[in-house]
Parts: structure tokens; C-alpha cells; sequence
């Protein structure tokens, strides 16, 4: 199923992928990408293809204020609702999805989410939910507030309304409202991703790579600490595990390949 439409927040409405292969193992995986990200970014599509082809069943999707549209899904064409964004629209997001697969696979199923970076501290987030067998997160931030700019620089944001972030790929300016960080301060006790990880029984395996320029890895540590497990660190790996978009090769790269077997030995026991 590809392109279906699911109800996030605020009611507006965005997509997801849901493949069950033919020997599904009713596991099926959630995808949750990040931070000017979406559903087909990169080599995602190969990710889906790798876990698909051993049984697992997999979902991709975009978040519902990503900047894209049920009818152009690929990059930023709606920047008002990026600009709208804020971290509990993504976490609302994260159960409008697992509420619509829940809804649309009968019978025997279990779900493992999987966080890319911005997407892997919402799943961390997401820990609460009894449905989630496992978590595993690939570069995952370990603390919203530090993503906000600080003294001068909030004062200017907050009096300006907005600030903008370059896409170094599109090179498109990047709305943010400040109402994101109003939500933050409003929702802090939801959105601390220490206490989740403090609070979690749920299992969970860490994946960074140490040389990652966009989420240091000492992030992947603070999370291993909080959550008493171990943190895989892929050695030479940036962010995106050597992905980036378009991504036109048949093969994902080595780094990628890496972070998937990772996951699925996790999941498989």
C-alpha cells in the first residue's frame, strides 16, 4: 500500500507506506524519519526492501506538517505547514500511525519502531505504548531544549515570530515558527526524552555512527546511560549511515547495510 493517507495532527491529513509481505512474521516495523525529512528520502526505500524480503512488515511515512503534501510528497511545497511544526505534532503523529496499521492488519501482530535522528528521540518519546515490542534508534537526538537557540537569539526569534534554517539541498529558507518552542516549554515534562528513557522497559538497541557532524555521537551516550544499554557506534559512519538524496544506486550503502543488519538481529530475538 503506497501513498495512503492517514489523519495527523491538527486533522490535516499525510501518508504512509505499509508493505506485509507474503511471509509475514507479525512484526511489523514503524519508520519514523527526521528533521526535514520524509518517507522517500534517500535509500528509506531500500531499508523497507531489506526488512520486507525477511518477513517483516514495514511502514514508512511522512509526518503530517513535514513542509510536503498528499500530492507532492517529495521535498517542501507547503512551507507554512513546516513553518507549523513542533516535536508533540510529531509524537501525536507517531500513534495516528500505529493506530492505522493497528486498525488495518488483523490478528497477531507486534511493532517495532525505528527513529532516525529527530524520529529517534519521538520514538523514545513513544516508549509508553504497550503495543511496542522493541525500539531501535539510528542517530538519535537525546534532548529537545538544546535544539532551541538561547538567550539573544531566542529574544530575536521570539520577537520576530520566525526564523529561518537554509536546506543546504533545496536552498530553500526553512520557516520556524516560534510557537514551537512555546509547545516545547508547555509540554516540557512530555517531551523530555531523558526521564522517557529513564521511565522505559521497553527494549532498545542504540545505533551512531562516529562521525556524524549533525547529531554528535555523545548523544547516543547519554541515551545509553539513561536507558542502562548499549550503544553500537559504526565506525567512519556520518548521519544518514552514507545515504543521501536521490539516492539512484540498487545497492544501500555499506554503513546503512550495517545499521539494518544491527536492527534486525535485534528484532529477530
Amino acid at each position: 500500500m503506497k501513498n495512503q493517507i492517514y489523519i495527523g495532527a491538527d486533522g490535516r491529513e499525510s501518508l504512509l507506506d505499509l508493505t506485509i509481505p507474503d511471509n509475514f512474521n507479525k512484526k511489523i516495523i514503524i519508520f519514523s524519519h527526521g528533521f526535514m525529512g520524509y518517507k522517500d528520502w534517500g535509500a528509506w526505500h531500500l531499508v523497507e526492501s531489506y526488512f520486507t524480503k525477511l518477513g517483516y512488515g514495514f511502514c514508512k511515512y511522512n509526518v503530517s506538517h513535514n513542509g510536503g503534501t498528499t500530492s507532492q510528497p517529495i521535498d517542501f511545497h507547503d512551507l507554512e505547514s513546516f513553518a507549523e511544526n513542533n516535536y508533540s505534532k510529531e509524537l501525536f503523529d507517531l500513534q495516528q500511525v500505529i493506530n492505522w496499521v493497528d486498525n488495518k492488519i488483523e490478528g497477531e501482530k507486534g511493532f517495532y519502531l525505528i527513529g532516525h535522528s529527530r524520529g529517534g528521540g519521538i520514538v523514545l518519546l513513544n516508549h509508553q505504548d504497550k503495543r511496542i515490542n522493541k525500539i531501535v534508534t539510528w542517530a538519535a537526538i537525546s534532548n529537545i531544549e538544546k535544539r532551541f537557540p538561547e538567550g539573544k537569539q531566542l529574544k530575536v526569534w521570539q520577537t520576530q515570530g520566525t526564523k529561518y534554517i537554509v536546506n543546504q539541498r533545496t536552498n530553500q529558507k526553512m520557516p520556524n515558527k516560534f510557537s514551537q518552542y512555546e509547545d516545547y516549554i508547555n509540554n516540557k515534562e512530555t517531551l523530555d526524552i531523558q526521564k522517557a528513557c529513564e521511565k522505559s522497559s521497553t527494549p532498545t538497541l542504540l545505533i551512531h555512527g562516529d562521525e556524524d557532524s549533525s547529531v554528535d555521537i555523545e548523544e547516543g551516550r547519554e541515551i545509553s546511560t539513561w536507558l542502562n544499554t548499549r550503544l553500537f557506534e559504526i565506525e567512519e559512519a556520518n548521519h544518514t549511515f552514507g545515504t543521501s538524496h536521490p539516492w539512484e544506486e540498487k545497492e544501500m550503502p555499506e554503513h546503512l547495510q550495517k545499521a539494518c543488519n544491527l536492527t534486525e538481529s535485534f528484532f529477530s530475538y
